[in-house]
C-alpha cells in the first residue's frame, strides 16, 4: 500500500514551470513604476510567498497594490505561453490518483489563474481541487489554508502530505501538521531547503515518487 491517501502539491517550482511568466510579468510591471527590470535571480531570490510579498521586495509598500494590480493584468494576457510541467509531474499526479489517492494543488498563486494553467497543461482533471489566492481568506504557510484544503477534499491531516520546493512549503506543511517532502526543482537549492528544515530534499519529480511512494514513473 503507498503512504498517504491524499497528496498536496505546490504549483509554481514543484508541479508546474512558470518562471518565465513570472520574470516576464515583473519585467513588464516594475519599469512603470520607476524601477529597472529585475534579473531573473532577483526574482528567484523574491517569490514564494505570496504575489504582495514578493512585489514588496522591489516597490515601497503604497506601491504594492497597485504593482500587483498591473502585474496581474499583464500575467492573465501571457499565462498560457511559457509554462510546462516538470518531468514525472504528470506521471506521477496519474499513477497516485490510478491508485486510489486524492491529488490536489495548494498555491498561492490567483485560483483562477492555477486553475487555468491546469487546465491548459492537461492536468487539470488528474487533480481533485486546485486551492489558491483569492479562493477562501488563508493563503500559504497559515495552517487554515491547508485545513480548508483538506476539509474540501474530506481528507484528513494524519494520512496526508505536501511537495513542495519552498521554505514556505515547509512552513505550511509544519503549521499544518503534516509531512513536506521537498524537490529542488524551484527557486531554492537543496542547501536552501534543509537550512529551512527540511530533512527530505529530492532532485525532481520520479525521484520523490520513487523514494516516498515506491513509483517508478514511466
Amino acid at each position: 500500500m503507498l503512504p498517504f491517501r491524499t497528496v498536496l502539491f505546490d504549483l509554481d517550482g514543484t508541479l508546474v514551470d512558470a518562471f518565465t511568466t513570472i520574470h516576464r510579468a515583473y519585467c513588464h510591471t516594475l519599469p512603470q513604476f520607476g524601477y529597472p527590470a529585475p534579473s531573473a535571480e532577483q526574482v528567484r531570490r523574491a517569490v514564494g510567498g505570496g504575489l504582495e510579498n514578493a512585489m514588496g521586495r522591489f516597490v515601497p509598500a503604497e506601491l504594492v497594490t497597485e504593482a500587483c494590480r498591473v502585474h496581474v493584468a499583464y500575467t492573465e494576457k501571457i499565462q498560457l505561453e511559457d509554462p510546462t510541467v516538470y518531468p514525472g509531474g504528470r506521471e506521477l499526479v496519474a499513477a497516485l490518483r490510478a491508485r486510489g489517492r486524492k491529488t490536489a494543488v495548494l498555491t498561492n498563486k490567483i485560483g483562477e489563474h492555477a486553475r487555468a494553467l491546469l487546465a491548459h497543461l492537461g492536468l487539470a482533471p488528474q487533480l481533485d481541487l486546485v486551492l489558491g489566492a483569492r479562493d477562501c481568506p488563508w493563503r500559504k504557510p497559515a495552517a487554515e489554508f491547508t485545513a480548508e484544503a483538506l476539509h474540501r477534499l474530506g481528507a484528513e491531516p494524519a494520512t496526508a502530505c505536501l511537495i513542495g520546493d519552498s521554505p514556505f512549503d515547509l512552513a505550511t506543511a509544519h503549521n499544518a501538521g503534516i509531512p513536506c517532502f521537498c524537490v529542488a526543482t524551484g527557486t531554492h537549492s537543496e542547501q536552501d531547503l534543509r537550512a529551512a528544515g527540511a530533512t527530505a530534499v529530492y532532485p525532481d519529480l520520479p525521484i520523490l515518487g520513487a523514494a516516498v511512494f515506491g513509483l517508478t514513473l514511466a
